[in-house]
């Protein structure tokens, strides 16, 4: 199969680190981006989580404030069945 030039433009610094850390896997550049472009082909997907990990500073805010409710002394619930087990309940 014949091999294609694909152009990109990317920080310095990112490049930089990226081929010192693929040098260090035995990769140059071209190799990693080939291995990330068949695996977006295999999987039908970008390879790896997109930041779902990280939450953002309104929920960061959010937990906050639930904590802060919990701690004076706001009844928690560790699921929505049991909010509305509670809410029904005559007490």
């Amino acid at each position: 199969m014949a091999n294609a030039t694909i152009s990109i433009r990317v920080n310095e610094n990112v490049k930089e680190q990226a081929q010192e850390l693929f040098k260090s896997w035995g990769l140059d550049m071209s190799t990693a981006v080939n291995m990330f472009l068949c695996q977006t082909i295999n999987e039908q997907r970008i390879p790896f989580r997109i930041g779902y990990d990280v939450p953002n500073a309104e929920t960061i805010a959010a937990m906050k404030e639930a904590e802060e409710m919990v701690q004076n002394g706001v009844k928690g619930f560790s699921s929505v069945e049991e909010l509305f087990k509670e809410l029904e309940s005559d007490d």
